[in-house]
């Protein structure tokens, strides 16, 4: 369907798009449409030369590194002269000196609080609000419903008496080791009352405490007969719900029916990795939903086993504290708002060249509009911040140009200077080679870096491409740029006074089926020194929660500060293999592997616009996909072709053979479009090949472009 414009000034606005600013997001605001427009435009022709000549210096470095490693071929890297080229081009910029950041105003869900990050696509309303909601979440349930817990049952509906006796003592040993009783254990107590503003537990007759009775909080019901007790460590709250007649009850002598854990202290609401946005249609799908968060009025309503139900934002949590007073927790998580990059165009708005408008500039401006509904009822951020985390900028040229627009958004939305808070995503070579300088371009809004493995790497293939051969997929988590990485990341948020104010945040785990995984390897995040780290559901945030009673992060932070610093050289070693002697099994089994899941991915983003989904491997393993590991797989591959590892022909091959399991794995959705015995007319697996034929031209070996293209073209097609 062609979309209409309403000549807006010097804009072209897509009409439907100009309605839902107008009509929806300003409305209940002080800020006049008219004058808003004005303010935007001027903006938008300040900014859009700026954001162009940036793309430019990419190319241009880009185009640098390729000619320098093309006159080094067949030579070892020499560190040092690959460094002062790097300078010599503007890759590498020189450390100032030390400075602390000076963001103010941050929420203590930021600041003060660590524990997981969920991410979440805004483009659904229900996993939205599901991910809102996840700030409190039934233990019993995350336990029952994994992999944690190992009994016959652990995939059946029918309850097993056995799972849950495991489930609750699970949770008991929770309780000893963290909020220990002087003299018992959790699964010996009989009762909990609270007496003169101390709770008391009950053993038979006998009388017991807390060790440490700083712990108990509060309560909720009757002092001597309470239905729940509020506990907390480490800053994290824990409630013990008191139902002697629920199910969960039944064999439980103190009546204990759950335990509510802390879980999604904050929570990315996603415009890009995870969504399918390519037009205005889909971009105001995506701002709505954000309005409807930040006005508190976002609800769906959906049916599940035969009932309708609706799901709305919860309530704050209500309880009488241990003097009596009563006193309320925050009842959602924490939510920060992820915009595009610096990279993309979107068609919903046409400049006077005949051009589109960068769409990291649009989302800059509706996603914080949509923010002044809540700067009002501090619903959400009750010191009056705006969370934006930005992605894929490279270097400080861009997270400064970052600081520009939020700058430019806050004079046209008659907001203080600051009040838009950045998050920086450091998941691009020349960011993390020069982080320190990134972080002093936004000191006075920068309020969480974080690493992204997989965008790094997809930017560590496509930077070095003409280097030589890269190492396996496998092999990049144990390479010498990896670590040195994801230390780096934590030493320089450390050096420039993050601890306390900011959140250093580690990334996704991506098998939100292997829970018990999850939980053996997780607790790395936090030994890294990682405040927040990412989930995929709010059962995984409940889990990994239990990793922050585990470690009192900022006092971590004092044992990591101590340590010896991260090494550039380290940062910068290119993982090529060394004389690769692999053999034809080896390098099709490789290949085989990424194509499955660039297929997998791929015709779920073209044919149903699902940007963020859970992409059965070539094992069958349920993977979550987003364009980061689309970015890295369908790099490795054209590095690989490249460099005469293996053929377009042989990639080819194999990428038909890989349709088929893909269409295999898909044959049970209504709505899927098979692509095998169908190459010539599906876009999706053009799009797929696209993807690794055309990978070594792709800006930054990013995929929007392509995925963006042929999404418009089968969105064409299907109308």
């Amino acid at each position: 369907m062609k979309q209409k414009y309403s000549k807006v000034n010097n804009l072209e606005v897509s009409s439907k798009l100009l309605k839902f600013v107008n009509d929806e997001l300003l409305k209940g605001t002080s800020i006049d449409p008219k004058k808003f427009w004005i303010s935007f435009e001027k903006a938008v022709y300040d900014l859009t030369p700026k954001n162009r000549e940036l793309l430019k210096t990419r190319e241009i470095i880009q185009k640098k590194i390729d000619e320098w490693h093309i006159e080094n071929k067949g030579n070892k890297l020499d560190l040092i002269g690959y460094k002062k080229f790097l300078k010599k081009i503007g890759y590498l910029v020189d450390v100032g000196p030390d400075f602390k950041i000076k963001t103010k105003n941050v929420d203590k869900e930021i600041s003060n609080i660590a524990g997981p990050q969920l991410v979440v696509p805004i483009m659904n309303e229900r996993y939205a609000l599901n991910a809102a909601n996840a700030r409190w979440v039934s233990l019993y349930d995350s336990l029952y419903g994994t992999d944690v817990i190992k009994s016959e049952e652990g995939g059946s509906e029918r309850y097993d008496p056995a799972r849950g006796q495991e489930v609750i003592k699970y949770a008991r040993e929770f309780l000893d080791k963290h909020i220990p009783i002087s003299g018992t254990s959790w699964k010996n107590i009989s009762n909990l009352i609270v007496k003169n503003g101390k709770l008391i537990i009950y053993k038979n007759e006998n009388e017991y405490k807390l060790k440490d009775e700083t712990k108990f909080v509060g309560h909720r019901g009757a002092s001597n007969k309470p239905s729940t007790i509020i506990l907390i460590n480490n800053n994290l709250h824990i409630e013990i719900i008191i139902n002697p007649r629920a199910f969960s009850a039944a064999h439980d002598i103190a009546g204990i029916s759950d335990i509510i854990v802390e879980s999604a202290i904050s929570t990315i609401c996603d415009n890009e990795d995870s969504v399918a946005a390519v037009d205005a249609e889909d971009k105001i799908k995506c701002y709505q939903n954000w309005l409807g968060l930040m006005k508190g009025d976002l609800k769906v309503k959906f049916e599940k086993n035969g009932k309708t139900f609706e799901r709305r934002l919860n309530p704050d949590r209500s309880y009488i504290s241990k003097d009596g007073k009563g006193l309320k927790l925050h009842g959602r998580s924490l939510l920060l708002v992820r915009n595009v990059g610096h990279l993309m165009t979107n068609s919903s708005i046409i400049l006077k060249d005949g051009s589109e408008i960068p769409e990291g500039i649009m989302d800059a401006f509706f996603t914080s509009a949509a923010c002044l509904h809540d700067l009002k009822k501090k619903g959400n951020s009750r010191t009056g911040s705006i969370y934006i985390v930005k992605p894929k900028m490279h270097g400080p040229e861009e997270t400064k140009f970052t600081d520009l627009i939020f700058t430019k958004v806050e004079e046209a939305l008659g907001l203080k200077k600051n009040t838009c808070k950045i998050g920086i995503m450091d998941e691009e070579r020349r960011t993390s080679a020069n982080l320190k300088e990134c972080i002093r371009s936004l000191q006075n809004r920068v309020f969480f870096i974080n690493t992204g493995f997989l965008d790094r790497t997809g930017d560590e293939m496509h930077t070095s491409m003409q280097a030589g051969p890269m190492i396996k997929k496998g092999e990049m988590k144990t390479s010498k740029w990896i670590s040195a990485y994801e230390n780096n990341n934590v030493d320089i948020g450390l050096e420039c006074g993050f601890s306390g104010i900011a959140q250093i945040g580690k990334g996704m785990w991506a098998m939100p089926d292997k829970m018990s995984d999850m939980m053996d390897q997780k607790l790395g995040h936090l030994k890294a020194g990682a405040n927040c780290a990412w989930v995929p559901s709010p059962t995984a945030a409940a889990l990994h929660s239990l990793h922050y009673h585990e470690i009192n992060i900022f006092k971590k932070h004092e044992v990591l500060k101590r340590r010896s610093k991260a090494k550039l050289d380290d940062l910068l070693t290119i993982p090529i293999a060394d004389r690769p002697n692999w053999s034809i099994d080896e390098i099709n089994s490789e290949i085989s592997n990424s194509a499955q899941t660039i297929l997998g991915y791929v015709v779920r983003w073209i044919d149903q616009g699902i940007g963020c989904s859970k992409v059965p491997d070539i094992n069958n393993i349920g993977l979550m996909e987003d364009r980061a590991t689309l970015r890295i797989s369908s790099q490795h591959i054209a590095n690989w072709i490249h460099h005469g590892i293996t053929t377009k022909h042989q990639v080819e091959e194999i990428m038909k053979q890989m349709a088929k399991v893909v269409d295999e794995q898909n044959k049970d959705d209504p709505k899927y479009e098979k692509m095998h015995s169908n190459f010539e007319n599906s876009i999706a697996f053009k799009a797929a090949c696209d993807l690794i034929f055309k990978g070594k031209e792709q800006p930054s070996g990013y995929t929007e472009p392509l995925l963006h293209l042929n999404r418009i073209n089968k969105k064409a097609n299907q109308n």
